[in-house]
């Protein structure tokens, strides 16, 4: 444990990490609403822009169980409308993000989050087919998901909001979804590495402590999916996290 001394690790932080880990395996397996509580936790441990080349890795890791397991399930025809736009989205994530301070990085961060709740909460309440479907709106959702995903991994709202528009039965919803953020986030890693230098050895080997974990949520996750359905735990997930977001942007 020597090469993670330079994060002074609490047994608190190991266990809001290692809970992370497991969220993040839950929500990979296709239980979605948690993805910004991730965020939060890592970013309160790390600090913002630390966090998103420490979730990376994971997130890639745990994209690959769910790209296998839901494979079969993949709708192409939306990654090619959403990935072109979401590579430009990711692209100006890169510049911006590299040149403002940690605080406004943080306080970005704390909007997107709660930006992102607030849409969350609309399209519970609001008809799929009320939602627009049109060739700009798969360009705006793919640019700014783009963004937000680069900025601080916090597409997952976007991501929701547009596959609410295609109507997309519950397994192509997670296939799909699966390998589009595979690929755009296997396009990051290297600005990762070489612009933000968020991942490093330190942040690689703290990842492969979590994988147990991260399986862990993914095969429970595969196992209660059908079973995850009530409204009211949406909406309590959704409190916690925009009240997250309060605190970060205030913090």
């Amino acid at each position: 444990m020597e090469i993670l001394q330079s994060y002074n690790l609490s047994t608190i932080h190991w266990i809001a990490i290692s809970f992370a880990g497991f969220l993040l395996g839950l929500s990979k397996a296709g239980i979605k609403g948690i993805g910004i509580i991730i965020v939060i936790i890592l970013a309160f441990v790390f600090g913002e822009k630390a966090s998103t080349g420490i979730l990376l890795p994971m997130l890639i890791i745990a994209d690959i169980l769910a790209v296998f397991y839901y494979n079969r399930h993949t709708q192409w025809i939306y990654i090619k409308k959403l990935m072109p736009s979401m590579v430009v989205g990711v692209l100006v994530g890169v510049w911006i993000g590299n040149d403002i301070s940690a605080i406004i990085f943080k306080k970005m961060m704390a909007v997107i989050i709660i930006v992102s709740v607030l849409l969350m909460f609309y399209t519970e309440n609001k008809k799929s087919a009320d939602i627009p479907k049109n060739k700009l709106f798969s360009l705006v959702a793919g640019f700014f998901a783009g963004f937000t995903t680069m900025i601080g991994n916090l597409a997952g709202p976007i991501a929701n909001i547009y596959f609410l528009a295609t109507r997309l039965p519950k397994n192509e919803f997670i296939g799909t979804v699966a390998w589009l953020f595979f690929i755009i986030n296997i396009f990051k890693l290297p600005f990762h590495f070489f612009v933000w230098k968020t991942i490093t050895r330190e942040t690689i080997y703290l990842n492969s402590i979590l994988i147990p974990v991260l399986l862990l949520g993914f095969f429970i996750g595969v196992s209660v999916i059908k079973l995850i359905s009530n409204v009211n735990y949406r909406r309590f997930i959704l409190l916690v996290t925009a009240l997250g977001g309060i605190i970060m942007l205030i913090k």
